[in-house]
């Protein structure tokens, strides 16, 4: 009896011997303490943009076991730059950027600092050791564009967006050629509140669309919580964006694009650590899992939710992506012909147009 504990425990003991090494190669590999710092144009608990990253890197800080500074809050400015020197001064040997607007401030660090690894999200430049990052989130826009064309009950669809470049023009197609698929006979109507993060303005945006012009469902492109609490005020229906923000603003919430980060960081700073960093643009796919539509809400219809499940395996299975042709702009020039589909290029650099049914509210003075 005394032979066979002992046996037990020796057999105990190695088991223990081996499962230390196995997590010691673990961190050996992933657990060197890498140094990261994550620069965000808003506040990390803004539960839109910046939250999408900051909970995203939080998970794989935890399960890579690295040393993450939070720097929030940044302007657009010259403080954007001393903000990255501070970072690289304490150490960090991976710098990511959240806004687009970073972009001339990233580059010029990126080239001072060779060692040094960047990741610029919505960026549209690259360097030996900068990469950027984005996702076609325009495929989530196109499906909750479907969504609000069978929800709205007057026709008159606004979309909130913040700065007129291609990354918000795409986006507005999108969702509009989600609406066209399924009610020709709406409108999405665009209203510029020229800000990502600014609350008053994204008010003013938000508030002309639901009084002046009537809408009666309104889409984001901006970080704001200001056009939700609007839209749960008035009883507009309000289609998000980033984040699922369905228990904040029950009312009113119907779905949104949302990102899942985590498994494009996870991924990437891997391969930083095995020192197999690729200076490119990454542009991810529904297949990438790095952007989702939130569940839709209580308030759509199952049919709805039918017609939305099968336009999604759609693109899952890629036999079908948003800007393939016919396509038509709001001017009626025929912009994709019949069997063809725009470059990411274009989409990328180059959407300064609008598909029919759009009505922008720069060029039409208003409306």
């Amino acid at each position: 009896m005394k032979w066979c504990f002992f046996a037990l425990g020796m057999i105990l003991l190695v088991a223990a011997i081996i499962t230390f090494c196995t997590h010691k190669d673990e961190r050996d590999s992933f657990g060197k303490r890498m140094h990261i710092a994550m620069v965000m144009t808003g506040a990390r608990d803004d539960h839109s943009w910046n939250e999408s990253h900051y909970k995203a890197m939080k998970k794989v800080a935890h399960k890579l076991n690295l040393e993450v500074e939070y720097y929030d809050n940044v302007p657009n400015d010259s403080t954007a730059e001393n903000v990255m020197e501070l970072a690289i001064s304490h150490g960090a040997q991976v710098i990511i950027a959240t806004s687009f607007d970073f972009g001339d401030k990233i580059l010029k660090i990126a080239t001072r600092h060779p060692n040094i690894k960047f990741l610029h999200a919505t960026g549209i430049r690259t360097a030996p050791n900068l990469s950027t990052f984005f996702g076609r989130i325009y495929q989530m826009r196109y499906l909750s564009g479907i969504v609000a064309g069978l929800m709205t009950k007057n026709n008159r669809i606004g979309f909130l967006a913040g700065l007129n470049i291609s990354e918000v023009n795409r986006n507005i197609n999108a969702f509009a050629l989600g609406v066209q698929k399924v009610n020709p006979e709406a409108k999405v109507y665009v209203s510029w509140s020229g800000s990502w993060i600014d609350e008053l303005m994204a008010d003013d945006a938000a508030s002309y669309l639901i009084d002046t012009v009537g809408v009666d469902l309104l889409t984001v492109h901006v970080d704001a919580l200001a056009p939700y609490e609007i839209a749960e005020k008035k009883n507009v229906w309000i289609i998000g964006y980033n984040n699922d923000n369905s228990k904040l603003y029950p009312k009113r919430f119907l779905t949104a694009p949302i990102w899942r980060w985590e498994k494009f960081y996870e991924t990437k700073i891997q391969e930083i650590i095995h020192h197999k960093f690729i200076s490119r643009d990454y542009w991810l796919g529904v297949e990438s899992g790095a952007i989702d539509l939130a569940p839709l809400s209580k308030h759509v219809d199952d049919s709805i939710r039918v017609l939305v499940e099968q336009e999604r395996k759609r693109i899952e299975q890629g036999i079908f992506d948003v800007f393939f042709g016919p396509i038509i702009d709001n001017h009626g020039m025929v912009r994709i012909e019949s069997g063809e589909s725009m470059t990411d290029a274009e989409m990328i650099n180059h959407f300064d147009w609008y598909v029919k049914g759009v009505i922008d509210g720069i060029d039409s003075q208003g409306y």
